[in-house]
């Protein structure tokens, strides 16, 4: 028997508003059930679980959900949608407007930190952004 693993989001009360901002960033998204307690989501074929459970617990940058991205269009997307609203960190982190933590990565990244040649002046150049801009790590 296989035992699937997936997040489960704790909101203060705005698990709905907060399932139907992501399903409307992520273009292969959908609600899949929803009850006054629940929201289960799907975003790129990723099941998630929001669940009402009031103010007790907040999120924080140690949780976060990376976002792999091929091309700059991309990032600048995920960036501004998911960005609209919280608060922009450095190398590529923000928190969206509910205080989760997404990571917007190119994808390109991990083969260049991976190149001896490379890996020190792209992790130079990409310390000092907010969005990643993959060109300038490319050039780095």
């Amino acid at each position: 028997m296989t035992h699937k693993i997936y997040p489960c989001l704790w909101f203060d009360g705005n698990a709905k508003e907060a399932a139907d901002h992501y399903c409307s960033v992520f273009k292969d998204s959908r609600i899949v059930s929803e009850n006054p307690i629940t929201v289960v989501f799907e975003l790129n074929g990723t099941k998630i679980m929001a669940l009402n459970g009031g103010p007790h617990f907040k999120f924080t940058p140690a949780n976060s959900y990376v976002i792999t991205c091929d091309t700059q269009e991309e990032i600048d997307h995920y960036w501004e949608k998911l960005g609209d609203g919280g608060k922009y960190r450095q190398c590529g982190w923000l928190d969206d407007k509910f205080g989760v933590s997404w990571q917007i990565v190119p994808a390109i990244l991990g083969e260049l930190m991976n190149d001896p040649q490379k890996s020190q002046k792209v992790m130079e150049a990409f310390m000092q952004m907010t969005k990643f801009e993959i060109q300038k790590l490319i050039n780095a």
